[in-house]
């Protein structure tokens, strides 16, 4: 019976192990396709932008405010995610920066990175 134990402790450590790699690397791969395009936030008419992202199983729904050539506000509208609720820190670093071009919270790259995808669509609309 002790040998039994042991024999299916050790099944659920590889499987725990495998599984935990295996979206690490998905995810990984994920993201080395998405590529941050810039909008120059300068030219944009003032307004209300609304754009949405997918990075499965990642999403994001945000609606971008822009006045005098400045984003002022990013509202996360809906935002699903699993551990990347962190990531949402991202809308102060783009307003603070004033460009999509920032680090990704740590910890929560996923869900950075497909927040930032959704201000980028939403910039990229015309108003």
């Amino acid at each position: 019976m002790g040998k039994r134990v042991i024999i299916i402790l050790l099944i659920l450590v590889v499987v725990f192990i495998c599984v935990k790699f295996g979206a690490a690397f998905l995810t990984k791969r994920a993201l080395q396709k998405e590529t941050i395009n810039q909008v120059n936030i300068s030219k944009k008419n003032d307004g209300e932008y609304e754009g949405y992202y997918q990075i499965k199983p990642v999403s994001a729904k945000v609606n971008v405010h822009v006045a005098d050539g400045k984003i002022t506000t990013i509202d996360i509208k809906e935002h699903m995610t699993g551990l990347g609720k962190n990531g949402e820190k991202i809308v102060n670093k783009i307003i603070d920066k004033q460009s999509l071009a920032v680090d990704a919270v740590s910890g929560a790259t996923q869900s950075s990175v497909t927040i930032i995808k959704a201000v980028e669509d939403a910039l990229s609309k015309d108003n």
